[in-house]
């Protein structure tokens, strides 16, 4: 039973990845520091912590796929991070295909489990 449950998390830690990296590329239309994107996915109830989400930023940002602005009006500078052309191009496509994986649900209907 113990090789099952580690087989399981493993599926769940690729299933989150994927989805986080979309839920952040969907949370960018307008510029928002970290914080307040942290803040604005727990609201959303998708439980994120600073240490995975400061890293994902870097990173799409690295790949072309987010602008950032240093916000520097206030004591505490900020970073802002906006999604860009490329990655709207990219958060539609992931969209497209995870609609596709969703429908994958449907072809189960009602049968028991």
């Amino acid at each position: 039973m113990k090789d099952i449950e580690n087989l399981v998390q493993g599926f769940v830690t690729e299933l989150r990845r994927g989805t986080l990296t979309f839920a952040v590329l969907s949370c960018l239309d307008e510029p928002l520091y970290g914080y307040g994107l942290l803040e604005v996915l727990n609201e959303h109830n998708i439980d994120i912590e600073g240490n995975t989400l400061y890293p994902l930023l870097r990173r799409l940002e690295k790949q072309g796929l987010l602008e950032s602005i240093w916000d520097t009006s206030e004591s505490r500078p900020r970073k802002y991070y906006k999604i860009n052309e490329d990655g709207l191009i990219v958060r539609n496509r992931l969209e497209d295909e995870m609609r596709r994986r969703i429908n994958v649900f449907s072809i189960k209907g009602n049968e028991k489990r």
